[in-house]
């Protein structure tokens, strides 16, 4: 796809051709007098298909943000409705997590599809539990030292040798205050799971966030997809606790 443009505004072209003629002793006189002024090289640019979705997916989690800021001034103080009461949130994590989702997630109930005090601590039954959901969802993840910590994705976990998900998938942490972290731009390593582990931005030679499959041994390192960070305080971590809510439908 080839976009053209003609660089900033400048004089337009002025083009003044005079013609006289003159018809003098049998002979034709020509004379010609063409003035130009400032006269652009036109411009392309070149947009690969790569490129294209890597700015289609950052320009939809910009705007994703500027609509949540605007959420966030009219309903700071409302809290989302759950669909049953959570062992890991509090008052304050939701409403700090409920201010910085995407717009289109708001108002909606959310629902509780894991936890590991209720179904156990196993990676193929989170899996298993999201196979026929369609919508973003919310893990939430306490571990040994009682830190609370995350991730959204714009998309439900599943197995995939592929990467998966969108721009508007985000960390967080509770530790010490809230903090999130939003896609940088690097890369597009959203999330990523087998049956082994699950995996939440990558690169630099580690994940952003990584469960095993018990659910029992965890990892944060900083990387590039979020410039974020370790979540917890400790790069290797136990897990006490998850859970995970959708949070659309």
């Amino acid at each position: 796809m080839h976009f053209v443009g003609h660089g900033s505004r400048c004089l337009i072209t002025y083009l003044v051709t005079l013609l006289c003629y003159y018809i003098k002793g049998g002979h034709i006189l020509f004379l010609n007098i063409m003035i130009n002024v400032c006269i652009p090289p036109p411009v392309t640019f070149i947009i690969t298909v790569k490129d294209s979705k890597r700015r289609l997916s950052f320009c939809s989690s910009v705007e994703s943000e500027k609509e949540n800021e605007e959420y966030q001034e009219e309903d700071e103080g409302m809290l989302p409705v759950l669909n049953q009461p959570s062992q890991l949130l509090q008052d304050h994590h939701l409403q700090k997590l409920a201010a910085h989702m995407p717009a289109r997630t708001q108002g909606y109930p959310w629902n509780l599809v894991y936890s590991t005090a209720i179904h156990g601590s196993s990676l193929k039954t989170l899996y298993r539990n999201m196979a026929d959901l369609d919508s973003p969802v919310l893990l939430v993840i306490r571990d040994m030292h009682n830190k609370v910590f995350g991730a959204f994705s714009s998309d439900p976990f599943k197995v995939s040798q592929y990467c998966y998900g969108t721009g508007e998938t985000f960390l967080f942490t509770f530790q010490p205050d809230f903090q999130h972290y939003r896609w940088s731009g690097e890369n597009s390593y959203f999330v990523s799971g087998n049956m082994e582990s699950l995996h939440i931005g990558a690169g630099g030679g580690g994940f952003a966030l990584w469960l095993d499959a018990d659910l029992y041994h965890g990892a944060s390192f900083s990387c590039p997809t979020f410039n974020n960070p370790p979540l917890s305080t400790h790069q290797d971590f136990i897990v006490q606790d998850v859970e995970v809510w959708t949070v659309r439908g």
